[in-house]
């Protein structure tokens, strides 16, 4: 049987890790034989990447017919050199005057039959004519990225050969949804966890993975050097101890994505496996939802431990190079190895400007250039090996002088269960490198447990923690208020570090709502909602320690966090600006200058965040006053002096209490 091409598709939407689904399914194809590439990114390079592949497979495969004596200018490593000026030329049909390129296609006319077939080939979208992939999986996130994930899988469609029987799609949304995907697409997706077992002929895993699910697979970390998106959470392994929840909130997705909770999933061998065959990794990052339930848990702990990840185990960056070369002389996935090892060897290079003699960089460059391996479109596995046999122990010696021993982080990601925190849970969680430790915050009555689960992680030498606080559900404003107020208060109390992910509820199964984020809770407003995220944008999404800051963000008392909630938002956004040019006094003062009636109007207008000038404009006098500060933009706000600032800073910082709230004492003396 041959092998196949197969094609794994993670849309091109932002997201913080990788796809751990299309890393299992790349080491279940590839370890079958299959040809496996990974893409994330736009469709357009896409297309143009694969022409450009086919276009110089095809060069090598006819320049030895090609008569050297009529066309002897025909260097197919000079013409690698242009790969971008070839690629821009694909997608465009312009060459730059004077260019190199255009200079080799003026001397070599077989060149420019070439390039020329190849741009008519893009233009009359030649790639979809004839399919060329015999599987095509695509991997889902986020409901309300449908659009793109709907435009991922009818490209997917385009380009394989048989997509009916051959595209794959799966992950969050497609198990969240699968009808709606099936009836946008015609394709209906593999729902949950991916517990397939079978695999074709004689393929096997290796030991010890024989015939182990995809779902429990080690991960092919290799995929993400293939691509040139760059995951902001990397240098980690990433997996579970666990699957599902004992638990069935209402506002949760992971009873659909992973009905049945299994108490112990080992991970000592996966990660000895993925250590050997890509290198450690300096974190562990831990997907479980819901770890504190499991039976189990002292075993899942030491076999954390028993994978270096004790509480004070340390990391030694191992030498990439070495693991690339040698992942390259295995034949596992030639692209992302060659892009990888270029990579390295660039930042090598790069140092060896800055701190080594003259002779000794010009010896360097030299030999990388000869060699093609200043850039990844020239790269070659000859040219690899060969420059690695001469710079081997030059690189190995630089390499040890950099890596010094750093300290390792555990990360149950997704959150652990304050109810079902208990001092030995906490002191055997403890035994590990954990940081941050996660908890999640979702209902203000949980208050007395997630107190209580902070205090234990603190006399436990835990003192790093975030949480995650749902709001917009069935909460009140002011139950997030007073879960943001609390761990500030906490910080103070228990002398720890405590950062607040506030995280907008949205009904992803509910058919008005799953493919956007337009759902209003019962209790909450458009503008409500709006001032909440004109916070956190300028925060990154989290609430840090410290008194001033949160005071002035959110409010020293539920009064003013109101009063943040009804502000214009170019005020929240240039907060000290705003109050120091008097424009929120004035903006306070025509609020007071309405009626009672005329508050209702303007409240019913202000709550839809809707300003229009034209209607505002027909409005009775003071509420059309009162309104015109809505129409304000953030540009429009007067700058003040760094002094007048730097002066009303000083004298907010003073009107700040520093005292821990009754209520956290209260709720701490309970614990």
């Amino acid at each position: 049987m041959s092998n196949r091409k197969v094609l794994l598709i993670e849309p091109n939407y932002k997201n913080k890790y990788p796809p751990m689904g299309l890393m299992k399914l790349a080491m279940y194809y590839r370890l079958q034989g299959d040809d496996v590439t990974f893409w994330k990114g736009d469709f357009t390079s896409f297309v143009v990447e694969e022409l450009l592949k086919d276009l110089f497979r095809r060069l090598e495969e006819a320049v030895k017919f090609f008569d050297q004596d009529e066309d002897a200018v025909f260097d197919l490593t000079r013409i690698r050199a242009e790969t971008p000026a070839i690629r821009d030329y694909i997608r465009t049909g312009k060459i730059v005057s004077d260019s190199t390129l255009e200079l080799l296609v003026e001397t070599t006319p077989t060149l420019r039959r070439w390039l020329e077939d190849y741009r008519g080939r893009f233009k009359t979208k030649w790639y979809f004519k004839e399919p060329r992939w015999d599987l095509v999986g695509v991997t889902t996130l986020f409901t309300f990225y449908w659009d793109i994930t709907i435009e991922t899988i009818e490209f997917a469609k385009r380009i394989c050969k048989d997509w009916k029987h051959n595209v794959h799609v799966g992950g969050v949304l497609a198990s969240v949804v699968p009808e709606r995907v099936q009836k946008a697409t015609g394709i209906k997706p593999h729902c949950g966890i991916l517990n397939i077992t079978h695999f074709r002929g004689d393929a096997v895993l290796p030991a010890p993975f024989a015939k182990t699910a995809i779902d429990a697979l080690p991960l092919d970390y290799s995929i993400l050097d293939e691509i040139d998106y760059q995951y902001p959470e990397t240098d980690a392994f990433y997996g579970y101890a666990t699957r599902g929840c004992v638990n069935h909130c209402p506002f949760c997705v992971v009873p659909i994505l992973e009905p049945e909770y299994r108490d112990f999933i080992p991970l000592k061998e996966r990660i000895e496996y993925a250590t050997k065959a890509f290198g450690e990794q300096r974190n562990l990052l831990l997907l479980d939802n819901n770890v504190f339930a499991s039976a189990q848990f002292n075993k899942i702990i030491d076999d954390i431990k028993a994978c270096g990840f004790g509480r004070n185990d340390k990391y030694v960056r191992p030498n990439q190079l070495k693991i690339a070369v040698r992942q390259l002389k295995k034949g596992w996935n030639d692209r992302a190895y060659l892009r990888r090892i270029v990579r390295l060897l660039g930042e090598y290079k790069d140092w060896s400007e800055q701190h080594e003699s003259e002779e000794r960089f010009n010896r360097l460059f030299s030999l990388l250039s000869n060699n093609g391996l200043l850039h990844d479109y020239t790269a070659t596995r000859a040219g690899v090996l060969a420059v690695y046999k001469e710079i081997k122990n030059d690189y190995d010696a630089w390499h040890k002088k950099r890596s010094r021993p750093i300290t390792r982080i555990v990360d149950f990601n997704q959150g652990l269960d304050a109810r079902l925190a208990t001092p030995a849970r906490m002191r055997k969680l403890s035994e590990i490198s954990i940081r941050p430790l996660r908890i999640a915050f979702d209902n203000w009555a949980f208050r007395l447990h997630y107190v209580r689960a902070i205090k234990l992680g603190a006399e436990n030498g835990i003192v790093n923690s975030s949480n995650y606080l749902l709001y917009n559900f069935k909460d009140k404003p002011d139950d997030l208020y007073n879960r943001l107020r609390i761990n500030i208060d906490l910080c103070d109390a228990l002398g720890i570090n405590i950062y607040s992910f506030p995280m907008k509820y949205h009904p992803i199964t509910d058919p008005d709502y799953f493919s956007n984020r337009d759902y209003i809770g019962e209790h909450w407003n458009r503008k409500y909602i709006r001032a909440i995220q004109s916070v956190l944008n300028s925060t990154h999404g989290k609430i840090g320690r410290g008194r001033t800051f949160f005071f002035k963000a959110f409010g020293r008392n539920l009064k003013e966090f109101h009063e943040l909630l009804d502000m214009p938002e170019a005020f929240i956004i240039r907060r000290w600006d705003a109050e120091i040019s008097g424009l929120k006094a004035r903006w306070l003062r025509a609020r007071k200058a309405m009626s009672v009636k005329e508050r209702e109007i303007a409240k019913d207008i202000v709550n839809a965040n809707i300003f229009n000038a034209d209607d505002i404009k027909k409005l009775p006098v003071r509420v059309a006053d009162f309104l015109s500060y809505y129409m304000i933009r953030r540009e429009d706000i007067p700058d003040v002096s760094a002094q007048d600032k730097k002066t009303y800073i000083a004298e907010f910082e003073a009107s700040c209490t520093s005292e821990v709230s009754d209520l956290c004492r209260q709720l701490l003396a309970q614990c």
